[in-house]
């Protein structure tokens, strides 16, 4: 026979038992409720960011265009039904907004043309890697005796001179070249000073000077050099000469 204690127990015990569940219940209820508000934010949070990134992708024609159609949609909804929009006016308008786009897919056309005529540039240059080549520069090598450069006289000259120099500064030889036809001249070096001694192979530098009817003239010296290697960059292909440096394709007189 149970006494009052053992009465309050069992009577306690089935209410516990009856409670856990439907704590359980709530807590998994509220648990529910927080991943789906969480699966909803974040679904709202995506298509935020999927309409943030369509409005970016739209370009600025596109844009114009846009709101252009708008103004003209809104303009014409509220127009005086008295004094319509002229068409003559809508039309020139809609002819404006068509050639501003038709330009932008010319800029785009033209920079893809540029873009692949750069490329195949690349590809021409790459073929002139190992070859000699004639280019601005002041350098002449003596080599077994002998000297190759070269001049670029803008107009035909009454007399050209020019003077070759050691590592020093020293003027080694001067040359009279006589009266030479405009264009790209050869200059050639026996490796003999004004003295007529042989010197030493190597590098010297070496200067110009032309006259025309008893006035200065302009002459360019040029330099022989080795192409090393193919350069692309935004202003155009290089080439890397020996001696003479990054070298533009437009500046080659001659390639040996």
């Amino acid at each position: 026979m149970l006494n009052a204690s053992q009465n309050s127990s069992a009577a306690s015990s089935p209410a516990l038992a009856i409670n856990l569940p439907k704590n359980a219940q709530s807590a998994g209820a509220q648990a529910a409720k927080s991943q789906g508000t969480n699966a909803l934010g974040a679904s709202a949070a995506g298509t935020t960011d999927a309409k943030g990134g369509a409005t970016k992708a739209k370009g600025g024609v596109e844009e114009s265009q846009d709101r252009f159609l708008k103004l003209l949609v809104t303009q014409m909804k509220n127009q005086d039904p008295l004094n319509p929009m002229d068409n003559a006016q809508v039309t020139s308008q809609m002819a404006q907004l068509s050639t501003v786009s038709g330009i932008d897919k010319l800029n785009a056309t033209l920079a893809a043309l540029s873009s692949s005529m750069a490329a195949s540039q690349s590809m021409q240059a790459s073929s002139m890697i190992g070859r000699v080549v004639m280019a601005p520069g002041s350098r002449i090598e003596l080599k077994n005796g002998k000297g190759m450069a070269g001049l670029e006289l803008a107009q035909p000259a009454d007399s050209v001179t020019v003077q070759i120099k050691d590592v020093a500064g020293n003027v080694v030889r001067s040359m009279n070249m006589g009266s030479q036809a405009g264009g790209v001249v050869p200059v050639l070096w026996d490796g003999m000073n004004d003295a007529g001694s042989e010197l030493e192979d190597g590098s010297y530098q070496f200067s110009a000077a032309a006259t025309l009817g008893g006035k200065n003239s302009n002459a360019y010296t040029l330099s022989y050099g080795l192409v090393n290697s193919v350069v692309r960059k935004p202003e155009g292909t290089k080439l890397n000469v020996e001696h003479l440096g990054e070298t533009s394709m437009e500046s080659v007189k001659q390639i040996l």
